[in-house]
């Protein structure tokens, strides 16, 4: 079998800004709201959570925001990462398309989460906060996390969604390795978590719980803050750092994508890789398709409701204009955790209300599928999330090929799956359910919101 393709940068051609969709979208989102008085949230509002200057990020229209250089000298202990033309991939498939994925699992945490966790626990240190709560849901973003918060002198606490701590309990020894205390959610460490086991003793958790509890913690110290993982502007800011990268490879290629995918949670690997390519369609008129999978078992995108929601279970969060399936939405066990969260991003969701993005749900087992063929063509084993983008690309490029077409795909792979094997060895056991979240389901988990 001829190799893959490898297309690197060297250090010196590392992006050192960090772009924000926000100068360049044509509609600009609407403001999160005070859930009591129903009036935009100021700064001021956010500052019992998150340090000032991730505030000002977050609300931020400027283009480029430069990259701290404590935060390049750490980045450049993993990037840039690596751009690959999947050769074996597209041998195997027989297809006339060019398929291209950007790997993200190369760092410490084995996946992208690194990108913004190194960036946030840069400006909690400076602010001097001591102490930071977060939750995770598959365990990337708390092992993440972790590490950016040994290196940098702070306390972490984790809240990890109970069903995957029971599923991936490497995450959590990772977390305490790096020196972080991991919680399975919900818990009776606070009045969140308490009200949840009180309903049910045996819930499976949320990234909504556990977001809830963390807040919670972290509201009680000054000298603590809350971190988030996805949804929020100042995290997708920070990922952008993996397109930027990857337009200037693909230049190299002498190729540009048809269409760039990422899987989807609450959208920070997808924005991550799409929104410097969507600003160049924005910008200068690039025809190219941004495409962004989530799970049939958590559809927020295809078949949740825009309107404005709670990104938490308690409403501890303020109210965020959004695509949801409800605060309240509890997904099926899944093994792509990081996918189960019932809200959408912001930006995310203005975009595909506008039509600048597209979404596609898809299921289970298809995608494990599609992660086998390619760990054994390309040699790596996907986080189960990152199955979903690599399944979307394997359908973009038959549909090409039955319309006697040849395009170029360019995917995020947004991790490994090293802690992930049980999954895998679930899919080869047959043991791996498919779960497709019905009309019916959704209204009933959509009438159920109330603020």
């Amino acid at each position: 079998m001829k190799k893959s393709t490898k297309i690197s940068l060297s250090e010196k051609e590392m992006p050192r800004q960090w772009y924000n969709i926000q100068a360049d979208m044509p509609n600009k989102p609407l403001p999160p709201l005070n859930p009591v008085t129903r009036q935009p949230v100021g700064p001021e509002d956010l500052a019992a959570v998150f340090p000032m200057e991730l505030i000002k990020q977050e609300v931020s229209t400027e283009r480029y925001i430069d990259i701290p250089d404590e935060v390049l000298d750490l980045y450049k202990t993993y990037r840039p990462s690596p751009l690959f033309r999947a050769i074996n991939l597209e041998k195997v498939l027989g297809t006339k398309s060019k398929i291209y994925y950007k790997y993200e699992g190369g760092n410490y945490s084995g996946s992208h989460k690194a990108n913004t966790a190194i960036a946030q626990a840069y400006f909690n240190k400076k602010e001097g906060i001591k102490r930071i709560t977060t939750e995770t849901g598959a365990g990337q973003w708390g092992s993440a996390m972790s590490f950016a918060c040994q290196h940098f002198g702070l306390e972490l606490l984790v809240f990890m969604v109970r069903v995957s701590y029971d599923q991936k309990p490497g995450r959590k020894l990772l977390m305490n390795t790096y020196g972080a205390k991991v919680i399975p959610s919900p818990s009776n460490m606070t009045a969140a978590g308490r009200k949840i086991l009180e309903l049910d003793p045996e819930s499976p958790g949320s990234l909504g719980i556990a977001i809830s509890e963390a807040m919670e913690v972290a509201v009680q110290d000054p000298y603590t803050k809350y971190s988030l993982g996805s949804v929020l502007n100042h995290v997708i800011l920070h990922q952008t750092i993996i397109g930027q990268e990857a337009l200037l490879q693909m230049e190299k290629t002498g190729d540009y994508p048809d269409v760039v995918i990422g899987c989807f949670g609450g959208g920070s690997n997808f924005s991550g890789i799409a929104f410097p390519f969507l600003r160049e369609k924005l910008l200068n008129g690039k025809d190219i398709r941004l495409l962004t999978v989530e799970p049939a078992s958590c559809p927020k995108l295809t078949k949740g409701k825009f309107m404005y929601d709670f990104g938490d279970s308690a409403g501890m969060t303020p109210l965020l204009p959004m695509y949801t399936l409800g605060h309240n939405f509890i997904p099926a066990g899944i093994h792509a955790g990081g996918l189960r969260y019932h809200g959408a991003g912001v930006l995310v969701s203005q975009l595909l209300k506008d039509g600048f993005i597209e979404a596609k749900a898809k299921m289970q087992r298809e995608c494990f599928e599609g992660g086998v063929l390619f760990a054994k063509t390309e040699g790596i084993l996907p986080a189960p999330e990152s199955n979903y983008a690599i399944a979307a690309a394997l359908d973009e490029a038959r549909k090409a090929d039955l319309e006697g077409v040849s395009r170029t795909i360019l995917f995020n792979l947004s991790g490994h799956g090293h802690m992930d094997i049980s999954a895998y060895e679930k899919y080869f056991e047959n043991n791996l359910p498919d779960h497709e979240l019905t009309t019916a389901e959704v209204d009933e988990a959509i009438s159920k919101i109330t603020f």
